[in-house]
């Protein structure tokens, strides 16, 4: 009854708290669902061609919503989120994975592309799962741990450590546990790929920082709370606040 009770009273006392959580969710389950099968590129001044994954675009805004749940609400309220987020990705893998081995209707000729679209092998499913697991906590906990060293000062500082750490983690653990030894990536070609991939959404981080600065202020007024984890507990495997 205590810890629902609790659930509750957070619920009526912060009104932007689910939305934040929504959508952060959501920007996770459709950066995975959606921009993670299409390879693309852009030509460089240079004029050679840097290729990335699409996915790459809205990916680290997760991280964002990320830092603003940290910064704003602390880390035991932003490891619910994290939780949320690792139960939604595994439903999700688990759905794509029973719908793609359904029969398709004999009239139905799109078997294949659906296949390609949603058909991720449950290796890359799992490493993008322990990766996103393992990447957003460690953002949330340098983030917190920064606040306190900073005494709230130079917020950009842990946005951007924060941003390195987790998503530095996130890509040091997705890409060898999803690729290497695959064929998929020529596993020569590996930390490059992590690398440029690591640079872009860490610059991601930097251009949406503005629009970050302001939805913290935001959120700070209007929730009236700018959390310190002075005496938080920061272990990943528990739903307590």
């Amino acid at each position: 009854m205590g810890e629902t009770a609790k659930v509750d009273a957070d619920a009526a006392r912060f009104r932007y708290f689910p939305y934040v959580m929504a959508a952060f969710v959501a920007i996770l389950l459709l950066s995975n669902l959606i921009g993670a099968s299409k390879p693309s590129y852009v030509t460089l001044p240079n004029g050679k061609e840097w290729s990335f994954g699409a996915g790459v675009l809205f990916f680290p805004v997760s991280y964002i919503i990320g830092d603003v749940l940290t910064e704003v609400y602390g880390y035991a309220r932003s490891r619910r989120v994290i939780w949320a987020g690792f139960g939604a990705l595994a439903f999700a893998a688990l759905m794509a994975a029973v719908v793609v081995a359904l029969p398709p209707a004999p009239d139905w000729k799109n078997q294949p592309a659906y296949e390609i679209a949603f058909g991720s092998t449950w290796r890359i499913a799992l490493a993008s799962m322990i990766a996103y697991f393992v990447g957003e906590f460690v953002n949330s906990f340098v983030l917190a741990k920064m606040k306190i060293m900073t005494e709230g000062r130079w917020l950009w500082s842990r946005f951007v450590g924060s941003t390195i750490f987790g998503e530095g983690v996130d890509s040091l653990i997705f890409y060898p546990l999803a690729f290497y030894g695959s064929g998929i990536i020529p596993d020569v070609l590996l930390p490059r790929v992590m690398l440029s991939q690591f640079i872009a959404k860490v610059a991601v981080e930097v251009v949406f920082m503005p629009v970050t600065y302001r939805i913290v202020g935001f959120l700070k007024r209007a929730e009236n709370e700018d959390y310190y984890d002075r005496d938080t507990r920061f272990t990943p495997f528990s739903l307590k606040v």
